[in-house]
């Protein structure tokens, strides 16, 4: 039996090891596999963006890209509900929630759906009154309430899922599906990254202090 292949496998496992003592990559399996791919990808060619030759940052086009996303996003949402019982993205959102997830108590959604406290607890309170979700004593702590999705929640949601959806798909634009992995994945690594800031409840006079 021939070995070539495998002292060539142990050589980069050696390498990935010296590498890795920074512990950028997982010490395990999917690790050493992210790093392989990293070794045979192709040299990404650098994007131009307005402004770069005046000095402007990666991290400054990121920053107006996510926030353009979002007021796109936005516009196609409202369009969604046109002419619909609901008044805000936010409604049928929290219904998708409680209706992909289950029952949670109205924290567990408000924290799901990224929102501040008192803007959540607004939101919860109008589906509430539309009787779309529906209130009970927690059996885990009799002292907290679980909210879920009512049959009239349900109704009114699937009566709006075509266009939801329709809205959705624009959202991607023409991202090929293996762009839309990509980007999912990056997406996914962002929101990781942000999701342990936004645990820390920091008060906005301090946050920006916090993370430097």
């Amino acid at each position: 039996m021939k070995y070539q292949l495998l002292k060539e496998v142990l050589v980069l496992i050696e390498k990935f090891e010296e590498e890795n003592s920074t512990n950028r990559h997982s010490n395990q399996v999917e690790g050493f596999k992210e790093w392989i791919a990293k070794q045979v990808a192709q040299p990404v060619v650098e994007p131009t963006w307005e402004g770069k030759e005046k000095g402007r940052s990666p991290e400054s086009v990121i920053s107006t890209l996510i926030v353009h996303m979002n007021r796109f996003a936005k516009s196609y949402s409202k369009a969604a509900i046109w002419g619909s019982d609901f008044s805000t993205q936010e409604e049928f959102i929290y219904l998708i929630t409680l209706k992909s997830f289950g029952e949670m108590t109205k924290m567990e959604l408000i924290k799901r759906n990224i929102h501040e406290k008192p803007v959540g607890i607004a939101i919860v309170n109008r589906l509430i009154k539309q009787e779309w979700i529906a209130q009970k004593d927690s059996q885990q702590d009799r002292r907290s309430k679980v909210i879920n999705i009512t049959e009239k929640g349900l109704q009114v949601l699937e009566g709006q899922m075509q266009n939801i959806r329709h809205a959705t798909q624009i959202v991607s634009g023409d991202l090929t599906h293996l762009e839309k992995m990509e980007l999912i994945r990056l997406l996914n690594k962002l929101s990781d990254f942000h999701q342990v800031i936004y645990e820390k409840n920091f008060a906005p006079d301090r946050l920006l202090d916090e993370l430097k």
